[in-house]
């Protein structure tokens, strides 16, 4: 009989084993992963909702917190939405803003490509440390560079011009945009173009027709990267843009939205949310080749 009995509960020990590991190993998971992920997606999307409903609320909702509830809408309106896009220049700020990242974003991809190639290609002597002095000049503070850069802007007759932007944002668009695509042509294996330069191809050459072509998750990369800090910088355009039509959205939201001690609260998140859109629509369509160029920078 006590034979008898041992196996059984030998057996029942045996099934309750693995449901008590995987109890453990399902809580472990929990607390481990998708609590602190959710807890992380919180507090990265809790400011665009925040954006989202203050946009869509009337005026009597956002003045009175006591009888409505701050967390959610009970009258949602489009009266901001319309002041934004009717009543103020915002879909001329909206556009400068845009010709501004483009062309800066242009002028950075061209000069970051032909430095970061020179730099890892032609091998010439001291180009490792010309690599190091350029990222370095991406450290240096804007709040020190744009007095210097101001007597420039104005002396060249380019103060309250959007051209002034263009060619200045360069200045910190470039340096982190050629130490990213020298870690990306590293990548690149050099017997390809080993075999063009058998063949005659000269060095312009085979930059465009073998290494630009291979690099093309970098240079999105790159350009993901200008177009944002082009989009979002406020200093320069604080600094030499004095005309409310020729503003960048960034610039334009808090100086002409805000009249002495009166915040349009409604309207400054509407356009603070409309104005993130175009960065966030271009972030998740290019997201992979964003992680991919970055991986293949650092690991070198």
């Amino acid at each position: 009989m006590t034979d008898a009995v041992a196996p059984a509960s030998s057996v029942t020990d045996a099934k309750a084993a693995p449901e008590t590991m995987a109890w453990d190993s399902g809580l472990r998971r929990l607390m481990m992963i998708y609590l602190p992920l959710g807890c992380f997606v919180l507090i990265l999307l809790f400011p665009f909702y925040w954006m989202a409903i203050t946009s869509f609320k009337p005026n009597a909702e956002l003045m009175n917190y006591r009888e409505h509830n701050p967390f959610w809408i009970t009258s949602p309106t489009l009266a901001h939405i319309k002041h934004l896009l009717f009543d103020t220049a915002y879909p001329r700020w909206l556009w400068t803003t845009m010709m501004v990242a483009i062309g800066a974003t242009t002028l950075s991809l061209v000069a970051s490509t032909l430095a970061a190639y020179a730099i890892e290609r032609l091998r010439f002597r001291g180009s490792p440390y010309v690599g190091l002095g350029i990222y370095l000049a991406y450290l240096v503070p804007p709040s020190i560079l744009f007095i210097p850069l101001a007597t420039v802007v104005v002396q060249f007759g380019l103060f309250d011009s959007p051209l002034a932007l263009i060619l200045v944002y360069p200045t910190f668009l470039v340096p982190f945009c050629t130490w990213l695509l020298i870690g990306y042509f590293k990548s690149i294996p050099y017997e390809l173009e080993e075999c063009a330069l058998v063949d005659g191809a000269t060095r312009l050459q085979i930059l465009r027709r073998i290494t630009l072509p291979l690099a093309v998750p970098g240079l999105i990369s790159a350009g993901i990267f200008s177009f944002t800090l082009s989009w979002n910088e406020f200093i320069y355009a604080l600094a030499f843009i004095q005309s409310g039509a020729n503003k960048t959205v960034p610039v334009a939201i808090l100086t002409e939205l805000v009249t002495g001690d009166v915040y349009q609260w409604g309207a400054l998140m509407a356009g603070s949310l409309l104005g993130s859109l175009p960065v966030a629509i271009f972030y998740s369509l290019f997201v992979d080749y964003y992680v991919s160029s970055l991986t293949g920078a650092v690991k070198e």
